[in-house]
């Protein structure tokens, strides 16, 4: 059956929202052969076919030639086929092009459903493939919505959705509708119904891009960051190297009285950033690492493993609260840190070896 109007606002349809017409009209097909057999003639093998070109919509009904029919929707039996086609045996294949009877209303209202669906999807695919680039990034966003599991943040001029599940919020953090805040973004998934654009609070990527935003230095390649160990909402060690000797990398993140570091430090809620000179050499790199506390000396004691010794008074700083200080020191070195206090035997022990090893070294000298 002929229907140029229909196909000529389906080419205007494509054209002005870009739409694939190919895609579009397969799934046009599909669902008009499943709404005929929904409402007609649930058991028969229905196909459509849509002809662009020609402005025509073809329906067909497939039956096979059996000598004793089970299924009428499905089947014919031999004499009957015969009776079409004389050269028809048992096996063949009838396929028959029919025009249905009162199916208007209900081919319109699939089509409105196709198409509302297909303007959805090529909406959502279009706005994901602008962020297809964005990830690893840092977005500004603002809070739509906020429900048992997710927190939606609308993001972009085109207020795409990005979704932030419960493992990339921050504790600490109160989420409010309404409320603007900068998220990196962790992942695009493009893969039709499933598609999102998961970001974050938590990652350590946030925190990276936040000091590039800070820091033109880090925004350069000047100075460069190394490593960084986070536990959100509470503390960040951040261990950073300068390319150019003339740059001081530490003095460049912290700013002029503090300003770009306390700009990140708000932007995380008040989440403390220890900012460390990285070193090559692991024993130096721990010796930092474990800043603010004072260490007296680090040794290897095994495959990535040390000892610092801290002063009696500086124990608790060296470790933190909950051991906090001292895991993320770990996590940033990648190195496996027992801290210990001076007066502790075995610190004890190794000062003494290292008395000894120093003296024999002097007595050499002379």
């Amino acid at each position: 059956m002929e229907n140029k109007e229909f196909f000529a606002a389906l080419a205007d349809l494509v054209r002005d929202k870009g739409i694939s017409e190919e895609a579009f009209i397969a799934t046009l097909e599909n669902a008009l052969a499943s709404a005929y057999k929904k409402q007609f003639d649930g058991g028969a093998e229905i196909s459509v076919s849509l002809d662009a070109e020609k402005g025509t919509i073809d329906f067909s009904a497939t039956r096979y030639v059996v000598e004793e029919v089970e299924d009428k929707d499905k089947e014919i039996s031999l004499e009957d086929a015969q009776e079409l086609d004389p050269t028809h045996q048992v096996g063949d294949t009838i396929v028959t092009n029919f025009i249905p009877k009162n199916f208007g209303r209900i081919a319109a209202q699939t089509a409105k459903q196709v198409i509302l669906q297909k303007l959805h999807e090529t909406e959502r695919d279009n706005a994901l493939s602008e962020f297809s680039d964005k990830e690893g990034e840092l977005m500004e966003g603002t809070i739509r919505k906020i429900d048992e599991r997710n927190v939606y943040v609308e993001l972009g001029d085109k207020k795409t959705e990005g979704v932030m599940p419960p493992q990339d919020r921050v504790l600490t953090e109160k989420y409010v509708v309404g409320n603007k805040l900068k998220v990196f973004v962790k992942r695009v998934k493009n893969s039709g119904r499933n598609s999102q654009i998961v970001v974050s609070r938590t990652a350590q990527g946030l925190v990276k891009k936040l000091f590039e935003e800070q820091v033109p230095e880090i925004a350069q390649g000047i100075v460069e960051i190394k490593e960084i160990a986070r536990e959100p909402g509470h503390r960040t060690k951040m261990a950073i190297f300068s390319n150019d000797a003339r740059v001081d990398a530490v003095g460049a993140c912290v700013g002029n009285r503090g300003a770009r570091v306390n700009a990140v430090v708000e932007e995380l809620g008040g989440e403390k950033i220890d900012i460390i000179l990285w070193n090559e050499d692991p024993l130096a790199f721990i010796y930092k690492a474990l800043s603010p506390a004072t260490v007296i000396s680090v040794t290897a004691k095994g495959e990535k493993s040390a000892m610092a010794i801290v002063p009696d008074e500086k124990l608790s700083l060296a470790i933190g609260r909950d051991g906090q200080n001292a895991r993320l020191a770990a996590r940033l070195t990648g190195w496996k840190i027992d801290v210990k206090s001076e007066s502790s035997p075995e610190a004890q022990e190794v000062l003494a070896q290292m008395e000894l090893e120093e003296t024999e070294e002097e007595a050499v000298e002379e």
